[in-house]
């Protein structure tokens, strides 16, 4: 499991604001993209959008998709072609996973957010960073890593409060001027065959969960079998033994059935929907205390494990229903069979080997106007246009629309 929580207090990590170091590490990046993700190929559309605003000096947030480990680091590509330097908004967890990676991403001009509640510093800085137009904004507005090309999860609304927040402050500062929020769409395309990319690594999860291997059986027969074993896993993990039925029953099933009890002891109901929302709302009513240092050395494993429950029930639900089936929702493509082994293999072994090659297509959106301001009640329209002009520049429709959260009777 992904070291997502950190067991100490939150300090906030303020940015880098030198340029050195950015320009500096352009020179490595591709040789660092190719090696470490198997990216060899780039191509940019929509660059006149952002040069636009950049040469207007317009307040900008840059909001991408997220399915990959490597986007943070792509926006780099960007910020080489464009030219320009950005500041990021980056989960505090990453800073704490070495101090190497700590130092990389903020002298890149990362600073952290803590997404386990109100982080008024992180929220502070990135109002401030947008009314003065200092550089652009990186926010990837999903929250999470969706696992998926081919699937934009809900939009988180920091996005726009963010945004009506720094344009309100600079329209105080430039009143001429405007903040804008730009999306892009970053695609994969994969340049290898898809059995010789997927292949060796079915062969070693196989081996890892079955003792044999199935190189004689179809690339998908042999998927859809260790996701099924991948779940039986987890419900015997979890439940005690494993359930039969369609997979994506299952899957509900046990999601509500780890989540639910845990919603009844820290909000009084279970609730349905969103597991993304329902994850992180469990994680901030369940992180105060276990930070505080004064629970029982019980019921501090008893936390740590209803953290790591809740993290398989988020992994769990990033695997789209009949994302492997051709149908209404598409063929199943190259890129679709080799993700899925890739998700599967980091949930099974908690790494990823695959390294095949891909060819990444940005796509830059227009500029939407942020108006200043609170938020109105109802759809926040900033969000929905974003989202909608995100799902455009990714070719994509929302096939697999989000169940909102709904708070059942007990």
């Amino acid at each position: 499991m992904h070291r997502v929580v950190v067991d100490e207090p939150y300090r906030f990590v303020p940015p880098y604001r030198s340029r050195w170091f950015s320009k500096l590490f352009r020179l490595w990046l591709k040789p660092f993209l190719r090696r470490r993700y198997g990216l060899v190929d780039y191509t940019f559309t929509g660059l006149e959008h952002l040069r636009s605003s950049l040469a207007a000096r317009e307040g900008i947030i840059l909001c991408p998709n997220h399915s990959r480990d490597a986007d943070p680091l792509l926006i780099g590509m960007i910020c080489k072609t464009t030219p320009c330097h950005v500041f990021s908004m980056a989960s505090w967890h990453i800073f704490k996973q070495s101090p190497i990676e700590a130092a990389v991403v903020r002298m890149l001009g990362g600073f952290s957010v803590f997404r386990e509640g109100i982080d008024r510093e992180a929220l502070d800085t990135a109002v401030r960073v947008v009314a003065g137009a200092e550089r652009p904004l990186v926010i990837f507005p999903e929250g999470v890593i969706s696992r998926t090309n081919d699937r934009l999860l809900p939009l988180m609304d920091g996005v726009s409060f963010i945004a009506r927040m720094a344009a309100r402050k600079r329209a105080e500062q430039a009143p001429t001027s405007r903040v804008v929020v730009i999306p892009v769409g970053i695609r994969y395309e994969l340049l290898n065959d898809p059995v010789s990319s997927a292949g060796p690594s079915l062969t070693r999860i196989e081996r890892q969960t079955f003792w044999n291997t199935h190189e004689d059986q179809p690339l998908l027969d042999r998927i859809r079998r260790l996701g099924s074993a991948l779940l039986a896993a987890r419900e015997v993990e979890i439940l005690g033994e494993a359930r039969s039925g369609p997979i994506r029953s299952r899957i509900r099933s046990l999601i509500d059935d780890v989540l639910q009890p845990y919603e009844r002891r820290w909000f009084g109901r279970p609730r349905t929907g969103d597991v993304v929302i329902r994850v992180k709302d469990l994680r901030v009513a369940i992180l105060p205390e276990l930070l505080r240092g004064n629970l029982s050395p019980q019921e501090t494993r008893e936390r740590w494990k209803v953290l790591t429950n809740c993290y398989y029930c988020q992994t769990l639900s990033l695997y789209p229903e009949g994302y492997l089936d051709s149908g209404e929702r598409g063929a199943v493509t190259p890129e679709r069979i080799v993700e899925t082994v890739h998700r599967l293999e980091e949930d099974l072994t908690d790494r990823v080997t695959l390294r095949p090659e891909w060819r990444v297509h940005f796509n830059i959106g227009e500029p939407i106007p942020a108006e200043a301001g609170k938020k109105t009640r109802g759809e926040d329209p900033l969000l929905k246009e974003l989202r909608q002009r995100m799902l455009q520049l990714l070719g994509i429709q929302d096939w697999w629309p989000m169940e909102p959260m709904t708070v059942l009777e007990q």
